[in-house]
């Protein structure tokens, strides 16, 4: 498996000097397997806007798993070159909450925007699905829902059989109680989408300060995923949806807390992980 991060940045995308290292675009995460292009896009932020590199003039091919329909999570659509084109088949996922295309039609179409998914080149299918594991694109993926405020969310489990990843970018675990560290619940969600993984792709928005002030805005503190890791066996931790407030320095000062971390950094745009 091999995976490029699109957009790591999360709630808004973040242009500038500031925030070139790290990067500014929001969540979206490419997932190849064999040498291929990839198959499998999670969420859809502006970072998906940016994945022209990855399929060149060929139409793209798969699936995109959204994680919840909150703007930064999909506002690339209308922007995918590669889905947007004659040839193209896209299969989008979306956690089920009424008709799918009215749902996704609330950030996208007029007068928010020209134009809706319905618009888009190629073929193109919406579907709202429940949680639970399915085939897609010659993977297996669980679907698990998780808190965050706003909107029916999920998190993900991608395995092809030898390797998995599993990815939960909006995650408000003390939704569910503050756990045993004060920094939210380890829950069987989490645990059943993170345990053995090859890869954690984790929501680290806050630090452990930001979160007393923010503890009902819908994230987590970048030492919650690093404990989830410890608990699920998790081999690798990216820490990724990087707030919007924190430029490169502020990550600077994030990735020399967890230096010392095993398996742990922070997510980087453009970064490519195999596995």
């Amino acid at each position: 498996m091999r995976v490029t991060l699109l957009g790591t940045r999360g709630s808004i995308l973040t242009p500038g000097p500031r925030f070139v290292r790290y990067g500014g675009n929001t969540s979206c995460v490419a997932v190849a397997r064999d040498g291929e292009p990839p198959t499998v896009l999670l969420d859809a932020g502006s970072g998906l806007a940016t994945a022209g590199s990855l399929f060149g003039p060929e139409p793209f091919r798969g699936s995109i798993l959204l994680g919840h329909l909150h703007w930064d999570h999909v506002y690339g659509l209308p922007f995918f070159g590669a889905g947007d084109r004659r040839g193209a088949r896209v299969r989008l996922f979306m956690p089920a909450q009424g008709d799918p295309y009215e749902a996704l039609a609330r950030p996208l179409s007029p007068p928010a925007f020209p134009i809706d998914v319905r618009e888009l080149r190629g073929d193109w299918s919406v579907a709202g699905i429940e949680p639970g594991a399915f085939r897609t694109e010659g993977f297996t993926v669980l679907a698990a829902e998780i808190p965050h405020k706003g909107g029916r969310t999920y998190g993900y489990r991608v395995e092809d059989g030898t390797r998995s990843i599993a990815y939960l970018s909006d995650h408000s675990p003390t939704d569910l109680g503050m756990g045993p560290g004060g920094i939210g619940e380890y829950h069987d969600a989490a645990l059943a989408l993170a345990t053995g993984v090859d890869l954690l792709i984790h929501d680290s928005q806050y630090t452990s300060e930001e979160l007393v002030e923010k503890i009902d805005w819908g994230h987590c503190s970048y030492r919650y995923p690093i404990e989830l890791a410890h608990r699920s066996g998790a081999r690798r931790t990216l820490l990724f949806h990087h707030d919007p407030s924190h430029d490169d320095a502020a990550l600077d000062i994030i990735a020399g807390l967890v230096a010392d971390e095993p398996g742990v950094s922070l997510a980087v745009e453009g970064n490519v992980v195999d596995l």
